[in-house]
């Protein structure tokens, strides 16, 4: 196994501010298991120089940070020398689907560097666990060690506003040390469109439970009064009349290759309910403009009975 470079470790806006709000969120220092994914891309620097040029192209292995686990405290999973136990971090991991690619610390009110412990958690972790790197190009897939380290720290000084700094390292073995790396911070936009070019999921959609003959108007069926049992299905087949036919197990076909078709006469059958509500809101409007005028009539005959009766 070769001790490979990293170029730069990616991470999630919404991930990124998970950890943050874990780690400022808990009563104490933390520390945690990181999860993800290592790929290599390559890519090609096309010129119209040469032909030499035109072919010329870059390797780039990347890290991918897609899930953590905070355990709540410091020394969770190894001893205060730093010797990772394999066991703790089995049992830490098992509920993760993606590959075990380091671990995280975070301290407050401490230089933003790495400690001697840190390193030697690191350098035990990296030599008990490894992944391989995703190479779409390459079935034969290179192993590599998990040896990706976040730490995340606060000002040594109190300030009115929270200030947290963050840096992300990779334990070189042959070098027998951390090395710095770079963060990026996945997001969604034009701007980071190819970061999505090659992401496939790994889980399908859950199946959706569909119960045709359920109403939401009954909590138990075998309890409550006939006449309330009346009136729930009265309430549901006004609710299906609106639905134009619309069923709850219809709404599977929005999952698979049905979806796409099935989508249009939704949204059509919600233009029309939106039709339905704006009439109905000009109704009331209608309704509720007549009840002021007969309230404002009612007042001046109330007036002229009581002036009468003087």
């Amino acid at each position: 196994m070769d001790d490979l470079s990293l170029e730069k470790i990616e991470i999630s806006g919404s991930i990124l501010a998970s950890l943050i709000q874990r780690a400022s969120s808990s009563p104490s220092d933390v520390d945690g298991l990181i999860f993800g994914q290592i790929h290599r891309i390559v890519s090609s620097n096309l010129s119209d120089d040469s032909p030499a040029d035109s072919l010329a192209s870059s390797d780039q292995i990347v890290a991918t940070v897609t899930s953590f686990v905070c355990t709540g405290k410091t020394v969770s999973f190894y001893d205060p020398l730093g010797r990772v136990n394999s066991r703790r971090v089995e049992s830490l991991r098992v509920d993760s689907p993606d590959r075990l690619i380091g671990w995280f610390s975070a301290r407050r009110k401490t230089a933003n560097r790495p400690s001697m412990r840190e390193s030697a958690v690191t350098s035990s972790l990296s030599s008990q666990f490894h992944l391989p790197i995703e190479d779409s190009q390459n079935p034969k897939s290179t192993n590599m060690a998990s040896c990706v380290f976040f730490l995340l720290t606060t000002p040594s000084t109190d300030q009115c506003i929270h200030t947290h700094e963050y840096r992300a390292y990779q334990f070189r073995s042959s070098k027998q040390r951390l090395e710095p790396r770079s963060v990026g911070i996945v997001n969604i936009g034009p701007a980071f469109r190819g970061h999505y070019g090659s992401f496939s999921p790994k889980s399908g959609f859950p199946p959706l439970i569909c119960e045709l003959d359920s109403s939401a108007m009954i909590v138990d069926r075998d309890e409550g009064s006939l006449g309330a049992k009346k009136q729930a299905a009265k309430d549901q087949k006004e609710i299906d009349a609106l639905a134009e036919g619309l069923q709850v197990g219809d709404l599977k076909c929005l999952v698979g290759a049905e979806a796409a078709s099935f989508t249009g006469g939704i949204e059509d059958m919600y233009e029309k309910m939106l039709a339905k509500i704006q009439s109905l809101a000009s109704d009331v409007e209608t309704s509720s403009a007549f009840l002021f005028q007969q309230e404002k009539h009612n007042r001046k005959l109330r007036n002229r009975v009581a002036r009468i009766g003087r």
